[in-house]
């Protein structure tokens, strides 16, 4: 063939993306012998176009982010979980706390009001006790300063008192009765003749008391001096009230 030829064969599919191309070039000065090719094989194409490659790529990436979601919306759980637990555990912590600071605040008033309790209990006793000791000065101090005369009548009358302050029984009437049967109301009489002056121990005073008997039941406040009158009246009636009760009892020598 004299003339230049140029074959080009072009294969190509489009639905997978690939091509073939096939080149023959005889050049102008040469001879060429030409044989007979063999045969193209057909192609075939297609018109519509790929889908279901896309779209299954597409379906792999939306599930996998799908997945990727689930794994942050778990992790997002867990994490707001543990977050949830422990607020929850703080709130009882300061629940707790909070209880037991009340329950030492409500102990610390019951403690004080106790203690202003036990306060007031002693200044009220405090009180009675410095009231009772007023009126006992201020008896003792009318005692001290009533006066009596100086006669028998008097000398009762200071004995009784005295008598009364410690509970020591008696009347005006018995004392002044025995007084006159003992002693006609001399405070300085003295049996010399009875068993007692027989024994050296005479009878003194206004109700003829002996010493051991003066000293034995002497009342405090009064003299020592068995003729003193209200010091002679005052341990008669103690021994007698001893003895029998009360001089009040006394009719007799006692």
């Amino acid at each position: 063939m004299p003339k230049n030829t140029h074959k080009i064969a072009i294969a190509g599919a489009a639905t997978l993306g690939a091509a073939a191309i096939a080149f023959s070039v005889v050049p102008a000065d040469a001879h060429t012998t030409t044989t007979d090719a063999a045969p193209l094989s057909h192609v075939a194409y297609r018109s519509e176009p790929v889908r279901d490659v896309k779209a299954g790529v597409t379906d792999q990436l939306a599930g996998a982010s799908l997945k990727v979601q689930a794994i942050e919306a778990k992790k997002k759980a867990a994490v707001d979980a543990a977050a949830a637990k422990k607020a929850a555990a703080a709130a009882a912590a300061a629940k707790k706390e909070a209880a037991a600071a009340a329950a030492a605040k409500k102990k610390a008033a019951a403690e004080r009001a106790a203690e202003r309790a036990a306060e007031r209990a002693e200044e009220r006793a405090a009180n009675r006790s410095v009231k009772r000791v007023a009126v006992q000065q201020v008896a003792v101090k009318q005692v001290a300063a009533k006066s009596y005369s100086n006669n028998l009548d008097g000398w009762i009358r200071e004995s009784l008192d005295i008598m009364k302050k410690h509970g020591i029984p008696g009347s005006y009437s018995g004392i002044h009765r025995n007084v006159m049967r003992e002693s006609s109301g001399n405070p300085m009489a003295i049996n010399d003749w009875d068993i007692n002056a027989i024994n050296g121990i005479p009878s003194k005073g206004l109700l003829q008391v002996i010493p051991p008997t003066f000293a034995a039941y002497h009342v405090p406040g009064t003299s020592w001096n068995i003729y003193d009158p209200v010091a002679n009246i005052t341990a008669a009636c103690n021994y007698a009230a001893d003895k029998y009760g009360s001089m009040d009892n006394v009719d007799s020598a006692y």
